[in-house]
């Protein structure tokens, strides 16, 4: 299914950037959140420093009071700066390199902005840095790259965690479980209506992968690279540079003794 961007329900809107590859799927979706009658936007994750793409995302969100970053990733993060200060606004994250003010982000804040808010939820694993953004007018969430809309992500080893990003799809799920989350607009791919089943999906698979790797490893692979050609055998081979991070981090949490 080809993903084109787009609105969802009465208050966000998806800019699609125009960086596709196997890594970003369709490109990095760049939301644009806006209260119904509301004057100003926020914007999240303006995404590369691309100019056309920039103009589109100004043209869709009007007056911009405030850019927000899901994570430091360039594919999201590049142009945060350079948006922001056309649009004479801050951009509000976790880690303060990516700052432009002196407002960050961190873990329960609520980002309210003309009668838009937004819970943000602290969700590590793909990368340290990682946030989600909670929509409850929409019963949706905003997942970066902790979630995507298809397929699944990669633990960034050695920033990102194994353990962490279980912990924060735990999370996530029971924001699920306890219906306030129905939908997930992810950083990547196409907008998912059923937030349960793929959130139970990727804990199934990580749970898989994880005794997969096990499974490498007794049988005798030594180097990360055997055990990746072991376990992604099913998996595009241009992603194996990417899976060898998520191996590291398997690796890492096995190294722990983790249940």
């Amino acid at each position: 299914m080809t993903w084109t961007g787009g609105r969802y329900g009465d208050r966000a809107t998806c800019v699609l950037a125009p960086n596709p590859s196997p890594m970003t799927l369709d490109g990095t979706n760049t939301w644009v959140l806006r209260e119904p009658g509301g004057r100003r936007s926020i914007v999240v994750d303006p995404g590369p420093l691309d100019e056309a793409h920039l103009e589109a995302v100004a043209a869709a969100a009007g007056p911009v009071g405030v850019v927000l970053l899901t994570h430091g990733h360039a594919d999201h993060s590049e142009a945060a700066r350079a948006f922001a200060g056309r649009a004479g606004c801050g951009v509000r994250a976790l880690d303060p390199h990516f700052l432009y003010g002196d407002e960050g982000l961190r873990d329960g804040d609520v980002v309210a902005l003309d009668g838009l808010e937004l819970n943000v939820v602290a969700t590590p694993g793909h990368t340290s840095d990682s946030l989600s953004f909670v929509l409850p007018a929409e019963h949706a969430v905003l997942t970066g790259d902790t979630i995507l809309g298809r397929g699944t992500t990669v633990v960034a080893h050695p920033d990102g965690d194994l353990a962490a990003y279980l912990g924060s799809l735990q999370r996530l799920r029971d924001l699920a479980a306890a219906r306030q989350v129905d939908a997930i607009l992810p950083g990547h791919g196409p907008v998912l209506d059923e937030a349960l089943p793929v959130i139970e999906h990727y804990l199934r698979h990580r749970a898989e992968r994880l005794e997969q790797v096990r499974e490498a490893v007794a049988a005798g692979a030594v180097e990360v690279a055997d055990v990746v050609r072991t376990v992604y055998a099913d998996v595009d081979v241009r992603l194996w540079p990417a899976a060898e991070l998520s191996v590291r981090a398997q690796l890492d949490y096995l190294s722990r003794d983790q249940p």
